[in-house]
């Protein structure tokens, strides 16, 4: 069976809120080799959120739905959802004893509008919710499959899920599993990349191949779906080694890892240390190799010069360098990781200077140009890399680029 969840509540539509509930739902159905293969936000309208419910409930075997089912007056999941299935509605006296009795544990009066979570939808189970006051509702869908009514805030969805939903899942759903692989790559854009694997994942409807894309990172996920683990990972043993063997030493993980992850667990593997210098990127590639836990073990320290007084001060720049060359140039960017091993004593040291954009730059190093610069026991070398001078991508991608540098570099 496919799955669709449907999450309701019009501030997960405002830039405030986000519907983190559908992401760890579609973990957890994928777990038991159930593809999502729609989800929906609707907002507390009645007559929209009945026809999403109705739509979803024709054309999928489960329907999982968040939030919408608290005491106020804009709570209209369960409304809603009997109008989508032609069915009625019940007052549960249990269900109002449960409420009343956790209004009473917390030494709290009750609100009489309370009541509305007490009414369960005809041919439901009502489904215990220790952590809140909204029972959550299953109703199976003869010959299909099922809906499931869930409260929105994760502490009670997510056991509600765990505790009730899963198991009745597994009871209705034929055999099935899903296996994965997930490469991550650096220094390709997502056209050039999907132009080199197509031949390969286009001659298969399963597993299926996305290609997924963000500044300078590019995923891609092979996803088989059989009866049997054994086959779904066969059929991966099959196209994923086709298509690795495309994309090369591009690939920089193929565990989901970061790139500050992956480059770290070379340096670590090789008892290797780093330094960084930075100009343009303003202590992001410093962050970046900081967010990985343990990352004390390998990484010596960072230096934020974006001033070219302090590329001089810190980092030992010549001024008649800076002043021959500009600070954005390839032999400020050398001096700059050259700078940084020493004063650090690291096996390797990156820099990074360069015009974020949207102004700056000359004639010769336009807005979105960028030096890194790499040091080590062999030498110092830079490269020079231009970019549409979007100022955060050009700074994600330099850190980008940097970090891939030198993970190519170990390997």
């Amino acid at each position: 069976m496919d799955a669709e969840i449907i999450a309701i509540g019009s501030e997960l539509l405002t830039p405030r809120r986000m519907d983190t509930n559908s992401l760890w739902l579609t973990d957890k159905l994928n777990s038991l080799g159930v593809e999502v293969v729609t989800k929906t936000i609707v907002g507390d309208d009645r007559e929209r959120l009945t026809a999403t419910v109705k739509a979803a409930a024709d054309r999928s075997g489960i329907v999982i739905v968040t939030g919408g089912l608290g005491p106020t007056e804009d709570d209209l999941t369960r409304d809603s959802v009997a109008s989508a299935l032609g069915r009625g509605m019940s007052f549960r006296q249990e269900l109002m004893d449960a409420i009343v009795d956790r209004f009473a544990r917390m030494r709290r009066s009750m609100a009489e509008n309370n009541r509305r979570q007490a009414y369960l939808i005809d041919g439901a189970e009502a489904l215990d919710n220790p952590n809140g006051t909204a029972p959550g509702q299953w109703i199976p869908l003869p010959g299909k499959g099922a809906i499931a009514l869930l409260p929105g805030p994760p502490r009670e969805m997510m056991p509600m899920y765990q505790n009730h939903i899963e198991t009745r899942l597994k009871a209705i759903l034929p055999p099935a599993f899903i296996a994965t692989v997930w490469y991550r790559i650096a220094g390709m854009g997502e056209s050039d990349l999907d132009q080199l694997i197509a031949p390969v994942y286009t001659r298969y409807t399963n597993p299926v191949t996305t290609v997924l894309a963000k500044p300078g990172d590019v995923e891609v996920h092979l996803r088989a779906r059989c009866a049997t683990q054994a086959e779904a990972d066969a059929l991966l043993a099959e196209v994923a080694p086709q298509v690795r063997e495309l994309l090369g030493d591009r690939v920089y993980s193929d565990d989901g890892a970061e790139l500050e992850e992956a480059l770290g667990r070379l340096l670590i593997a090789r008892g290797a240390t780093l330094a960084a210098a930075e100009s343009c990127t303003g202590g992001m590639l410093g962050g970046r190799i900081t967010n990985v836990p343990g990352s004390s073990a390998y990484f010596r320290g960072g230096f934020l010069t974006y001033t070219d007084q302090m590329k001089t001060a810190l980092l030992g720049v010549p001024e008649e360098l800076i002043r021959e060359h500009t600070a954005v140039s390839e032999p400020v960017a050398k001096a700059m990781a050259q700078g940084a091993r020493e004063r650090t004593g690291a096996d390797y040291a990156l820099s990074v200077t360069g015009y974020a954009g949207p102004d700056g730059g000359t004639e010769r190093d336009p807005a979105g140009t960028v030096y890194i610069g790499l040091a080590s026991a062999g030498g110092v070398e830079a490269r020079r890399i231009s970019f549409i001078p979007d100022r955060y991508r050009v700074r994600s991608v330099a850190c980008i680029t940097a970090m891939d540098w030198l993970r190519k570099r170990l390997t």
